[in-house]
């Protein structure tokens, strides 16, 4: 093995392979900006709790199952196996060039990836307390492992190492999920409302109600 892919393989274990590195990184990529029902702003690494999804509506699938599809099929086992341990994610902003290289690079190579765009300045400040304080764009983080700057062989020898396949084995229904912001916004769902005394059964005995007013008075307007 020679001296450069000694210290590669290395950096991977040391960046990489320590679990609770990882763990920790990958919370902080995701941060939700959460709206209380009151209106007030906090930020979360956790997401809030969700309304029930309704009936027939689509449920996001493991993403391990199809790390950054749409509807997720199943990947070959060296492809999950890789995104499993070594999760692909690339920050980018509009109007980036070099983004836009990158990009293209992942999709071509068939690595299953996350993209976060930066657009807001609560993006902006995410990415510097990622990077220590600078703010750059393309960003790939491979688990652990920052990598600033579009540099395509220095993204081959990392992508190599944590045991991506060099070239595409995709399948062939897989569709990649459109870029999401950094700051997720997410409003939790306040709790219901009792039901107000007007809407509660009537008492035995009372009075029955008035009939609803006619269409062609939607104001309701009684004479």
């Amino acid at each position: 093995m020679s001296t450069a892919r000694q210290l590669l393989a290395t950096g991977l274990m040391g960046l990489l392979g320590a679990t609770a590195f990882v763990g920790n990184n990958a919370s902080a990529q995701q941060i939700y900006r959460i709206v209380g029902p009151d209106g007030k702003v906090t930020f979360s690494d956790q997401a809030p709790p969700q309304a029930p999804a309704a009936k027939g509506a689509a449920v996001p699938v493991s993403s391990v199952r199809g790390v950054g599809a749409v509807e997720g099929p199943a990947l070959p086992f060296e492809l999950r196996n890789a995104a499993s341990r070594y999760p692909v994610t690339l920050y980018t902003s509009p109007n980036c060039d070099p983004c836009a290289s990158a990009r293209t690079n992942l999709a071509a190579r068939g690595i299953p990836f996350t993209e976060k765009t930066v657009g807001t300045n609560e993006d902006l400040d995410a990415i510097k307390r990622m990077q220590g304080g600078s703010a750059s764009v393309p960003m790939l983080t491979i688990g652990g492992q920052q990598l600033k700057g579009y540099n395509e062989t220095e993204w081959t020898q990392f992508l190599d190492a944590a045991g991506y396949p060099k070239t595409s084995i995709l399948p062939p229904n897989y569709r990649q999920v459109p870029p999401s912001p950094v700051i997720a916004v997410q409003v939790p769902v306040s709790p219901a409302s009792a039901p107000s005394r007007s809407t509660q059964a009537a008492a035995p005995g009372a009075a029955p109600r008035a009939p609803a007013a006619a269409a062609e008075n939607p104001a309701g307007i009684r004479f």
